[in-house]
């Protein structure tokens, strides 16, 4: 399945227009809210469509009819305002996608876009990594730090395993995973589906979070997602410039391992958005231990 993704991204093509703000009457007529505020909200974001710039690091989404963009500023009032998070939250996103089905009130999925300012991460050795080994050593990771998880009082994670394993398509400079993970006794497992697009100064990184249950519709959503942006002129991947420019301190095994994994050992959860009673969860390394109390606390108490 993931080599079929990849062969569907390298042939897909976005179709690129000048970029659109459509309106929430425009996007979807058929929709209503009887809660005003929502409703009320929903109507002032600016859905985009078409050729989408993010100029702070020079790369430009190609998003088409099926989808819609929301810029930095509309991502944080939907990750603050209407699925009630901290202000904190949203540091580092600059857009949210979403499929152009469901309004971010509805129960969907959504991709958060940040970007990492690491340097020129090298793939010299992407095709030499095992990566059945990879997540053993990522399991046994995991387990190893919920002793101190629990200690501070939040719930044991377990890597159950791939959700689907990792797979770098070379000439694209993106590499694409997921991983299913179980937080305390709950259940559906929760997904988190990455996707990388390499680029000159660092990395791209779009994260799509759900229950595991929805793997079939974010999978048939990935080939499109991962064609959408581009690295303009002079950011490329292939723009770098040896012995000029910064190399980043890991390689493709240290994105899906999450950088300093193999030196530390410790898996984080750095951000717990909670929408209508039901979690999303974006995994990273971090010791961000009190920003993840207040959402522990409120994942039984949910606001919207």
């Amino acid at each position: 399945m993931i080599r079929q993704l990849a062969v569907i991204v390298g042939i897909w093509m976005v179709v690129t227009v000048q970029a659109q703000a459509t309106t929430f009457a425009e996007l979807f007529p058929h929709k209503s809210y009887e809660n005003a505020n929502v409703q009320a909200f929903l109507e002032k974001l600016d859905y985009k469509q078409g050729s989408v710039p993010v100029s702070s690091i020079g790369v430009t989404f190609s998003v088409p009819e099926g989808y819609y963009f929301l810029a930095e500023k509309d991502a944080e009032s939907v990750l603050v305002t209407l699925w009630g998070n901290p202000a904190g939250v949203a540091a580092g996103i600059l857009g949210m996608i979403f499929p152009a089905t469901s309004t971010p009130f509805d129960e969907t999925w959504g991709a958060a876009v940040s970007f990492d300012e690491d340097g020129y991460v090298t793939d010299e050795n992407a095709g030499d990594i095992d990566y059945d080994e990879m997540l053993q050593q990522m399991q046994s990771a995991t387990e190893e730090s919920n002793a101190a998880r629990q200690e501070q009082g939040f719930e044991k994670v377990t890597l159950i395993g791939w959700a689907a394993e990792p797979y770098y398509d070379r000439d694209g400079h993106k590499l694409h995973w997921a991983k299913e993970l179980q937080f305390g006794i709950t259940t559906p497992h929760t997904l988190n589906y990455n996707v990388r697009v390499l680029g000159r100064r660092g990395v791209l990184n779009i994260n799509f979070i759900s229950e595991m249950d929805r793997l079939p519709v974010i999978q048939s959503a990935v080939p499109v997602v991962m064609n959408m942006p581009r690295f303009e002129e002079g950011a490329r991947y292939s723009d770098y410039i040896p012995g000029t420019d910064k190399i980043a301190a890991y390689g493709i095994g240290g994105l899906i391992a999450g950088k300093v994994l193999s030196k530390v050992g410790i898996l984080a959860v750095l951000l717990v958005f909670l929408k209508k009673g039901w979690i999303l969860v974006v995994l990273a390394l971090g010791g961000i231990w009190a920003v993840l109390k207040r959402y522990v606390h409120r994942r039984s108490n949910p606001k919207v």
